[in-house]
């Protein structure tokens, strides 16, 4: 058996070697034509690749031999990278515009792009988020921790409205200091006198009024300890005595109970199903020109169109109906206004009427009083949505001092009279400068001056050129 398979592979092996023979016989005429045509082709190749190489060569002497061929050169260059740079721009600018995105759902986490759909008017889904409990205030005291400098006015000529919104910290969101005994009297009066003429809650706001009398009872003790003891039910006045029940039932309107504990007045406001925000639940004791009555239960658009606000429908009211529906309890932000008052009262400004009269305004105040009857009255204000309820609750905290006790500060009365004459007609209007306009001016420029001879008209003109510390 072994024998026949090697015979069989010898044979084999002879007609291989003779097939092979034949095959390169026949192909012999072929691969020499083939070697010559590549030959001619390396030829024709080779003079073409010279005569190329010799016609640059000839044209960049030509070109190399202009006057201005390096600046030929540059501009070229500039261009091709301009271009460049332009093209890579777009590319980038467009991808940023339009993101890219997955073509196919995905069950994983969502990408940064992912847009949750809109919320529901008038239904709020409870946010994790808690107010974080603060610091102590840096060395509080009742008796010298004196009003925070607030100044929020600009040098004209343009007075610009605007909602005003700046970032603000959780911590810093009650401000308490040296006035407070003052203002707590004064509130505790105007409970006494007027009851809910200026504290008032809807049903629709409950919820919200007593999740802020719960955040305040765990805020006020943390910020400020030597005033406020926290307690099992509630919250201890260390100073009054006075005890605040936090705990159902309640001997008395949260919101009420909320006014007890800061100088700020308050107001919650509710969305309802159509979109609106309506002011149900506030503490307005110190406001100077406005009554809670007259404002209850409006929503937010017709609050400022019947007090007049300048410019709202065209340049405040989209923008303020987009924040309040977009605010997250983990914002919060504030804001500052200002005002001029001719009387000192606080609580309401009696010079434009009594506070229960029908149609009072700065049109029924007195003209022109006295220097010594002009108070600067300006508010910080505050807004954050609570995580429990969704309402947006304001805090508004009124600072007010004497125009003559200001204007001791350098560089204020020139910048309080520039600020007054670039009102428009209409924000004039509205903050009554037709009233007192004249004798407040006067006295501004008079203080101005005197400013100027005592400290220099140089040194002036750097405290106005580096001013910018708004709003102080």
């Amino acid at each position: 058996m072994v024998r026949p398979q090697l015979n069989d592979t010898i044979s084999d092996r002879t007609m291989d070697s003779e097939s092979m023979t034949r095959a390169k016989a026949t192909l012999a005429p072929y691969i020499e034509q083939a070697s010559s045509h590549i030959q001619k082709s390396k030829h024709f190749c080779s003079g073409k690749f010279e005569s190329s190489k010799q016609h640059l060569e000839a044209t960049w002497q030509q070109a190399s031999s202009h006057p201005h061929f390096k600046e030929l050169v540059y501009a070229t260059l500039f261009a091709l990278l301009t271009i460049y740079t332009l093209t890579t721009y777009l590319i980038r600018r467009r991808r940023t515009n339009h993101p890219s995105r997955p073509t196919t759902p995905t069950t994983e986490k969502g990408t940064t792009s992912f847009k949750p759909p809109p919320r529901e008017f008038g239904k709020w889904t409870p946010s994790p988020f808690r107010l974080p409990t603060p610091p102590p205030y840096p060395n509080w005291s009742l008796t010298e921790t004196a009003p925070l400098p607030y100044r929020p006015f600009r040098y004209g000529p343009k007075y610009n409205v605007t909602m005003g919104l700046r970032t603000a910290k959780h911590t810093d969101w009650i401000e308490l200091d040296n006035h407070y005994p003052t203002y707590h009297a004064n509130k505790a009066r105007r409970i006494q006198e007027r009851g809910d003429k200026c504290c008032r809650t809807h049903p629709d706001a409950y919820p919200a009024a007593l999740e802020l009398l719960e955040d305040l009872v765990i805020y006020l003790p943390a910020r400020y300890p030597s005033l406020y003891r926290r307690t099992e039910t509630g919250i201890q006045n260390l100073w009054s005595g006075e005890h605040i029940s936090a705990t159902e039932p309640l001997s008395e309107d949260p919101i009420q109970s909320c006014a007890r504990l800061v100088q700020d007045d308050l107001a919650i406001m509710i969305e309802r199903p159509d979109g609106q925000y309506y002011l149900l639940s506030g503490a307005i004791l110190l406001a100077g020109f406005w009554r809670l009555g007259d404002k209850f239960g409006m929503p937010l658009s017709e609050i400022h169109t019947s007090g007049d606000v300048p410019q709202y429908k065209s340049k405040l009211e989209k923008g303020m109906m987009n924040f309040f529906r977009r605010v997250k309890p983990e914002e919060m932000v504030a804001r500052n206004n200002y005002f001029l008052q001719v009387d000192d009262d606080l609580a309401w400004s009696w010079s434009i009427g009594d506070e229960d009269d029908e149609g009072i305004s700065w049109n029924t105040a007195e003209k022109n009083r006295a220097i010594e009857h002009h108070f600067f009255r300006s508010e910080r204000q505050t807004l954050r949505r609570l995580p429990r309820s969704g309402g947006v609750v304001f805090t508004i905290r009124t600072y007010f001092l004497p125009v003559t006790e200001i204007c001791e500060e350098v560089g204020v009365p020139g910048r309080l009279a520039s600020a007054v004459r670039s009102w428009g007609d209409d924000v004039g209007r509205y903050k009554g400068r037709e009233r007192y306009g004249e004798v407040l001016l006067e006295y501004l420029d008079r203080r101005h001056e005197e400013q100027v001879e005592q400290y220099g008209r140089e040194e002036m003109e750097r405290v106005e050129k580096e001013w910018e510390g708004y709003p102080f």
